[in-house]
């Protein structure tokens, strides 16, 4: 069958797990069990046509078809013969072995034996090994020339024949009984294997590493752009340009139809959605597409914009990439970039372009300098893209150089947020020398790349532990439709949870920063209390500048405040903040905003020769600024339309006249991402007309 597919066209990988059931990896083959387990829990939802195999090596039995054939090859099994993924394959890893004595080399070559056997020479370069390893057993002698040579005639046959190799070797903290020659000469051979081959070898420390170690999901590189990178009018280098890096999102999961007939071996149980668009005169009226013209909403009303117009005012793009200019790496921020990483490589086999590239990406790194580049990826895309473009030279002779692409913010992407400064609080809330040093001590003990030692969860080999506690529930599921989310797995919890080594080894740390602050319970102070302060600064500060005890009597005022049901006639404005602070339910907000309109409304109404519009503003401005805070954009633009149109048909423009000489005009998009209005139109709106001359 697997044959078949391939002659078909049907691409596919074929993966052969290589696993070390030794004694120096027994503490680590639960871990390895997970890893492969996702692995194939991964490949039933993307790549459920792929094909897998099983190989156990170090194992007390012998059991592979090449003992049979030639003799020799002892302590290999195989576990799983090739086959298409399924359920049984992640059964068959959850009781994994304990072995005596382990065998690279044969390992290696039995596995390349299953795939030359199944495939043949079809199917290269979608053939893969996987050797998880601690490579800490010597590798026997062969019985013609040396290790090297047989590793060298290995390497050629698995290069003829399309295959690659991938090593993870998991090591924990060795202890005395480690032959360090044995070591240091596999390490040496599984170098020499990567050189020889199209493969890579990875070493990891940890249980955490190893979950990560294992490339789980094959996605094939496909390029975003092919073309010139133009340097200058007359000077062009032909480039390819790939993904680098991409956010690992959640599978999308379609919607299945139980409606289909339980005898009908040839349903899909696809669901289809179909749209229907009627006439409002006549709702039993279909409008065909011909007749249909989309409409684009302009504050209150939808402008209709046909397809021809449409395309008449569309920004046009040309496909390209531009050189604009080159700068110091020192003023790109690393928090300017946004987005995946792209890579740019010379065009394959283009020895010219590989030149111009190698040449200009190592007179960039030595002048520490970076490109700015305008790219277009392909003809008529909505948007031009900047970014800069950063070196990155080689250090194998089998790797040309290539650049590192990153998106740079256009001047509406960027967020500045404001913060106080410290010098703006009391002299009794600024930290001194001793409790600036613990809290510097305690931010470089949680440091995750202290100098001189390795990086705690390294990004490269560490998995999302969201997705990987959703394939295992999604396995579950499979198997029990009611199982339940399952707990986090233990070693996936270490990335969530302080780690308890290293807060045992810093407790020093830790004490000395607990004993530089006082902590004190205050349950009185809860959200509600922060947020008044925060939204009252002028007046708190005031009283802090008198001492600890007016702080305690300002909160205490405050949280007597959060009793506020209605607005009052006393403090009306007090009030509306107060309510608008209540997090005790949502209808606090909608409450209070209507109350005050209320307020507004009846004052403006009642007032005689506009002795009541003093009031009506200074709640106007209270009102304008809760529904900023709460970002009601709506609310407050709609109320002040509406208030407006009364003063206007009740020959009260002059409370207009005052509105614009107070410059209160509506909640702009500046103001409020919800807010419909743009700057000008809300500028524009409560601006002063002239008098009329009689």
């Amino acid at each position: 069958m697997a044959r078949n597919r391939v002659h078909e066209g049907l691409w596919f990988e074929a993966l052969l797990l290589l696993l070390d059931v030794s004694p120096s990896m027994h503490t680590f083959l639960p871990e390895v069990a997970k890893l492969c387990s996702m692995l194939v829990q991964k490949k039933l939802i993307y790549s459920k046509s792929d094909e897998v195999g099983i190989v156990l090596f170090g194992t007390e039995d012998t059991n592979n078809e090449l003992t049979n054939e030639v003799g020799g090859y002892e302590h290999v099994v195989v576990l799983q013969n090739i086959k298409v993924v399924d359920g049984d394959l992640v059964e068959a890893l959850q009781q994994l072995p304990r072995g005596t004595v382990a065998g690279v080399l044969d390992a290696i070559v039995v596995g390349m034996d299953m795939l030359i056997k199944k495939f043949g020479t079809t199917n290269k370069g979608k053939k893969r090994l996987c050797l998880i390893t601690s490579a800490l057993s010597s590798i026997k002698d062969p019985y013609e020339g040396t290790k090297e040579d047989q590793i060298g005639t290995v390497a050629e046959q698995m290069t003829a024949y399309g295959m690659k190799l991938e090593c993870i070797v998991a090591r924990g903290k060795q202890d005395g009984n480690v032959n360090e020659r044995i070591m240091d000469e596999n390490d040496l051979l599984l170098k020499l294997f990567s050189m020889k081959t199209t493969g890579k070898t990875l070493y990891v420390e940890t249980p955490t590493s190893l979950l990560g170690a294992l490339r789980t999901r094959s996605i094939t590189p496909v390029t975003i752009f092919r073309g010139d990178l133009e340097l200058s009018p007359n000077m062009r280098i032909k480039v390819w340009v790939y993904k680098k890096t991409a956010e690992e999102r959640f599978p999308t999961l379609k919607q299945y139809s139980d409606k289909a007939p339980p005898t009908d071996r040839f349903a899909t149980h696809e669901v289809k959605v179909d749209f229907e668009y009627k006439s409002v005169e006549d709702s039993s009226k279909v409008v065909p597409p011909e007749q249909r013209i989309k409409g684009y909403r302009y504050g209150p009303q939808v402008v209709p914009i046909s397809a021809a117009e449409w395309e008449a005012v569309k920004f046009k793009t040309e496909k390209g990439v531009k050189l604009l200019g080159f700068t110091d790496a020192s003023n790109i921020m690393r928090h300017y970039y946004m987005n995946d990483v792209n890579i740019f490589i010379a065009e394959p086999g283009n020895t010219n372009a590989t030149l111009a590239v190698s040449a200009l990406a190592r007179a960039m790194k030595e002048m520490n300098k970076v490109a700015i580049l305008r790219c277009v990826w392909k003809q008529g895309q909505g948007s031009v893209v900047i970014g800069i473009l950063t070196p990155n030279v080689s250090d194998n002779n089998n790797i040309p150089d290539s650049f590192f692409f990153n998106v740079l913010p256009y001047a509406e992407d960027v967020r500045e947020f404001q913060f106080p400064s410290f010098s703006n609080l009391p002299a009794s809330w600024l930290p001194n020398e001793e409790q600036q040093e613990a809290a510097d001590n305690l931010v470089r003990m949680l440091d995750l790349a202290p100098c001189g030692s390795e990086e705690t969860l390294w990004p490269d080999v560490t998995p999302n532990p969201v997705l990987e506690r959703f394939y295992h529930h999604l396995e579950l599921k499979s198997k029990h439709p009611d199982a339940v989310v399952p707990p986090l797995d233990e070693t996936l919890k270490k990335m969530t949870e302080p780690d308890p080594e290293l807060l045992s080894q810093n407790k020093p740390i830790i004490d000395a920063f607990r004993r530089s602050f006082e902590l004190k319970e205050n349950p009185k102070l809860k959200k509600l209390t922060r947020r008044l302060l925060r939204d009252r600064p002028s007046e708190l500060n005031e009283e802090a500048n008198m001492g600890d005890g007016n702080d305690g009597q300002a909160i205490k005022s405050i949280e007597n405040t959060s009793t506020v049901e209605k607005i009052g006639d006393l403090t009306p404005i007090q009030d509306f903040e107060v309510m608008l602070s209540r997090r005790d339910s949502p209808e606090w907000v909608g409450k209070a905003i209507k109350e005050m309109k209320n307020k507004i409304f009846d004052l403006v109404e009642d007032s005689y020769e506009g002795d009541n519009y003093g009031k009506a503003l200074e709640y106007l401005v209270a009102l304008r600024k809760g529904c900023v805070l709460e970002q009601e954009p709506k609310q407050f633009n709609d109320f002040l339309r509406h208030l407006c149109k009364f003063c206007e048909n009740h020959n009260l423009n002059s409370f207009c006249e005052s509105l614009a000489s107070k410059e209160i005009m509506l909640i702009n998009k500046t103001e409020a991402e919800d807010s419909e209005v743009t700057e000008d139109e809300a500028r524009s709106f409560m601006e002063k007309k002239e008098p009329k001359l009689e």
